[in-house]
């Protein structure tokens, strides 16, 4: 079967769902148990594992790791500012979960791709530096899951089936994270993560003819999520992430 999807639409389709998804955290905070805000929060469950897929790919295409990581930290603390603005957070870490957005976890996945990959390290210094990151991104959103995932997603990068697995693998440490320590309804409403990959199933390989999408991306999430703010404020509400 002919996939049908270029890295550029797929990438509009995370927009779109994390779009719907943040602007229904802002419109219906916290864990309301209300049918159609579970609907809205399982459409935007297909952006994260997008996110994850395509930072294995950028790391695969890029030139300079080094150029690419450093944009991807520069992202993480504009997006930080940005992403408590929007939830109505302390932008001093005071909590273990939600503390900042998941471009913190994203930017230390490709560091993690490195000491993965690099024969420079010996493997208790491996063991060390891997702990120490997956401390360091825990309190994002998605945590450490979306420090971990990305990585494996690119060790096993060719082979659909086994990054299905490793995706559910993670998914599914993340459910039992989110059901034991936050709300047990919205643990295994993560579950439809899974569903992304129907959508990256049909991923092509290419990255379509415009290639503004990667800097569209940059100035997008953080700019939609000021926006988000500027709605929390004026509906007078508080604290709006879990």
């Amino acid at each position: 079967m002919k996939k049908i999807l270029n890295g550029n639409q797929i990438k509009i389709i995370a927009i779109i769902a994390m779009t719907i998804d943040h602007l229904t955290w802002a419109f219906f905070p916290g864990f309301q148990h209300i049918w159609y805000v579970y609907l809205l929060h399982i459409i935007g469950r297909l952006t994260a594992p997008i996110m994850w897929f395509f930072i294995a790919e950028g790391f695969h295409y890029t030139r300079d790791v080094k150029k690419y990581a450093l944009r991807l930290f520069v992202f993480a603390i504009i997006s930080h500012f940005a992403y408590d603005f929007a939830g109505g957070i302390s932008f001093i870490p005071s909590g273990f979960f939600n503390a900042t957005s998941v471009m913190w976890s994203l930017a230390w996945s490709v560091v993690l791709m490195v000491i993965f990959t690099t024969d420079r390290i010996p493997k208790w210094g491996k063991i060390l530096l891997i702990i120490l990151i997956c401390f360091i991104t825990f309190p994002a959103d998605w945590s450490t899951i979306a420090a971990m995932c990305p990585v494996y997603l690119y060790l096993n990068r060719g082979d659909f089936k086994k990054q299905s697995l490793t995706m559910l693998i993670w998914v599914v440490i993340y459910v039992a994270v989110y059901f034991i320590f936050m709300d047990k309804i919205y643990g295994l409403l993560q579950m439809f993560t899974l569903l992304s990959l129907l959508v990256l199933k049909q991923y092509n390989g290419e990255r379509g003819k415009w290639k503004g999408m990667k800097w569209f991306f940059y100035i997008y999430y953080p700019a939609h999520l000021f926006v988000i703010g500027l709605i929390r404020i004026m509906l007078g509400n508080g604290t709006i992430f879990p």
